[in-house]
């Protein structure tokens, strides 16, 4: 029992020494398998991180665009919010020129007329602190993103300008709230030097010059 028990030790042994020296005996390339090399390593570490920190990047201008988007389209909302009432305010300042375009100027000193005056600007003033502008039309050249063509007449200025302000128009905030309804210059008037001729009902009067006779 004892030589037996002796003999099994001997062969645990043997083994054990047999598995020491196989894995001593080992290739280098198996034992680069096992160790990986650590400046690879470190490299790969690396290029994670370069792609994590450049995705990082692109979140954080996305976001950052986003903001400025938002807060951009916010302030657009604000200062067009009141664009509907605006605009009838503008019609209401057109109805005080209006009235006061009926006025002689001898009566212009007069209270009453003073105190419409003064709420004409009164409304002008309140109007401009919302950012609303009255375009100057008149005597400019013919713009289609401000003005809105009417007619066309011939009056004293060049072509192309306008002549005459048919309704007027506002912008606010630099954008136009309403074009100005104009009538465009064909060009300045043509003087005739030659005597009109006569019509039909004047040549009827018996052969006398018309252009004598008396009323």
């Amino acid at each position: 029992m004892k030589q037996k028990k002796h003999k099994l030790t001997e062969e645990t042994i043997e083994k054990a020494h047999a598995e020491e020296a196989a894995a001593n005996d080992g290739t280098p390339s198996e034992m680069e398998e096992k160790e990986p090399d650590p400046m690879k390593r470190i490299a790969e570490l690396e290029l994670a991180n370069a792609e994590l920190k450049d995705k990082y990047l692109r979140s954080m201008a996305e976001f950052e665009n986003y903001r400025r988007r938002s807060i951009a389209e916010k302030s657009d909302w604000i200062k067009l919010a009141t664009q509907k009432l605006a605009l009838e305010l503008c019609d209401v300042a057109d109805n005080f020129d209006r009235a006061l375009a009926q006025v002689d100027e001898s009566e212009r000193e007069h209270g009453f007329v003073k105190g419409v005056m003064q709420i004409e600007q009164q409304l002008r003033g309140v109007l401009a602190k919302e950012g609303v502008c009255k375009i100057e039309a008149l005597g400019k050249e013919f713009d289609p993103s401000l003005h809105e063509a009417l007619a066309h007449i011939p009056s004293d200025f060049d072509a192309n300008l306008v002549a005459a302000v048919i309704q007027n128009g506002y912008t606010m905030h630099d954008k136009v709230l309403r074009p100005v309804r104009v009538a465009v210059s064909s060009g300045k008037h043509e003087e005739s030097t030659e005597d009109p001729e006569p019509s039909p009902e004047q040549n009827s009067t018996g052969g006398e010059d018309p252009k004598t006779i008396d009323i």
